[in-house]
């Protein structure tokens, strides 16, 4: 089973057991983090897409460590001119293991929502029925009198 998560303006593919490197986010060491933007799940059977996210699936993980990446070196140049900058960037990182992928409430709420979506339409081709009657109705008796 896996999923694909959006957090931080990314997306990544995680599954239970994983750990996954995310920019910094704001939890402490030790706390647990869930993700709710979750644009696909899948396990062995089916595979559910979120327009623009699956609904009621979260995604559990524990923050394991922040830290800081490599270092790159950013450099300016501008040819004849003697100008020469450099500038080094390290960027800073949560270390999150993914501990559970929950999906259970999903089935449950999109059979709710179609119930509650087939009783909605159900009450409008009622009501569009009886306007249509009332306005026959009233054209056969014109149509007697005239």
């Amino acid at each position: 089973m896996y999923a694909i998560i959006e957090s931080c303006g990314k997306q990544y593919k995680v599954s239970e057991g994983d750990v996954v490197f995310f920019e910094k986010l704001d939890t402490e060491e030790g706390k647990k983090v869930t993700f709710s933007n979750v644009v696909l799940v899948s396990d062995d059977k089916k595979v559910e897409i979120g327009a623009p996210y699956v609904k009621g699936v979260k995604v559990e993980g524990k923050v394991v460590a922040h830290g800081k990446g490599k270092k790159i070196l950013v450099y300016k140049y501008k040819a004849k001119k003697n100008y020469r900058r450099t500038q080094g960037h390290r960027q800073p990182f949560t270390k999150v293991e993914i501990t559970k992928i929950a999906m259970q409430s999903a089935k449950t709420e999109t059979k709710a929502e179609a119930g509650t979506e087939v009783k909605a339409k159900t009450e409008q081709v009622k009501e569009a029925s009886a306007k249509v009657a009332k306005t026959e109705s009233k054209t056969k008796t014109e149509k007697v009198e005239a």
